[in-house]
């Protein structure tokens, strides 16, 4: 038995799996693991990406899309691991990600699933990383606007405590507990079956966790776009979850069905701040030659990076990976969220750079 195994579901987001893959790579070095990618018929390149570039991937090509739940259950079920990660392929994690969650895992007894401190790729940490049950109560909260309680507002973004629903681009488990609750619904197609194995989890007698001293980067609109089918497809799936869980009790199932409704409103009306076209370029490397290739595609001076402090506002970063390591290029970002700059990370060997300004749309692959 391998000690864990990161499954991978991945749909034509072939730049941003490579990425992902790297980072997992690194993450794993002093792991006995197994990366197992399930490919739900991407029409761009990603299945002849991991073949050329990651032979020792576990590679499982779908002819269909089968949706997120049964493709996460398709990796499970040959997995090896006594530990699973879900990991969505538009995130990267760091060299410490694992190592952290596994001294953390040791001396938890009753551990559920674990969720980490998410950040888009703007730097901004992501609530929904730590969330509780949409309740009545939580629901009435929303109604009247005297609490926040859809998310765990009671855990700092960089603290450790119980979280009972977790996010699905990363939750990191004991294989045998996936296995017991049956893993992800398969009636979810995709939404919403994060929030259930979360519920399902702790239903079951485990505890779940968010823990907040390690961080991964999710490019939140990458795997999907967030337009009228996710709302349509969200709604499907949040009146699935209300009826499996609290059928026998109408009044907090119209509650929960209210709670869920309202959260994706308040959502909604949150107004999508527009990045403004970068006012200048910058490059964290010691290969200069990057610099030169991506000043040449940009036709704009790119200047090195000697200190973070004397770049001027509106500056897009290129984060050299083999310079800086994973985890280099997820503090700098984090540690600059507030200075109104832009970022977009270089794997290693790679001849593109990838990054997202926003936490909605899709993000941007520049070729040099």
């Amino acid at each position: 038995m391998k000690q864990l195994s990161v499954v991978i579901v991945n749909y034509n987001v072939r730049h941003f799996l490579e990425l992902c893959l790297k980072s997992v790579q690194a993450a794993i070095q002093t792991l006995d693991a197994e990366i197992i990618v399930v490919d739900n018929a991407s029409a761009d390149d990603s299945c002849e990406m991991v073949r050329t570039l990651f032979p020792e991937v576990v590679l499982i090509a779908n002819k269909d899309n089968v949706g997120f739940s049964t493709a996460n259950n398709q990796g499970v079920a040959i997995a090896k691991g006594e530990y699973v990660c879900i990991l969505n392929p538009d995130t990267f994690v760091t060299e410490e990600t694992f190592v952290k969650l596994f001294d953390f895992a040791t001396k938890t007894p009753q551990m559920g699933a674990v969720g980490t401190r998410l950040i888009d790729g703007t730097g901004r940490f992501l609530p929904e990383s730590k969330r509780n049950l949409p309740t009545p109560k939580v629901a009435f909260q929303k109604i009247f606007g005297s609490g926040n309680s859809y998310y765990v507002e009671e855990l700092s973004p960089t603290e450790i405590g119980a979280a009972t629903v977790l996010v699905g681009a990363f939750m990191f488990l004991k294989r045998k507990v996936y296995q017991e609750v049956g893993g992800f619904d398969e009636q979810y197609f995709m939404y919403g079956e994060d929030i259930d194995l979360s519920y399902t989890i702790e239903k079951a007698g485990y505890q779940n966790y968010y823990f907040g001293a390690t961080t991964v980067l999710h490019y939140k609109g990458e795997s999907t776009s967030k337009d009228a089918v996710y709302r349509k497809r969200f709604y499907g799936a949040m009146r699935i979850f209300y009826h499996k869980h609290f059928k026998n009790n109408p009044l907090e199932a119209f509650g929960v069905k209210i709670g869920l409704w309202l959260a994706t409103l308040s959502r909604k009306r949150i107004q999508e701040n527009q990045t403004p076209p970068p006012t200048a370029y910058a490059i964290a490397t010691e290969n200069d030659m990057l610099g030169q290739k991506i000043s040449e595609v940009l036709q704009a001076d790119v200047q090195k990076v000697t200190n973070m402090e004397t770049l001027q506002k509106g500056t897009e970063i290129f984060l050299d990976v083999e310079s800086l390591s994973y985890i280099g290029c997820m503090t700098l970002i984090s540690e600059s969220v507030d200075k109104q700059l832009t970022f977009k990370i270089i794997p290693k060997n790679a001849t593109f750079a990838i990054g997202s300004n926003s936490r909605e749309g899709r993000g941007e692959v520049l070729h040099f």
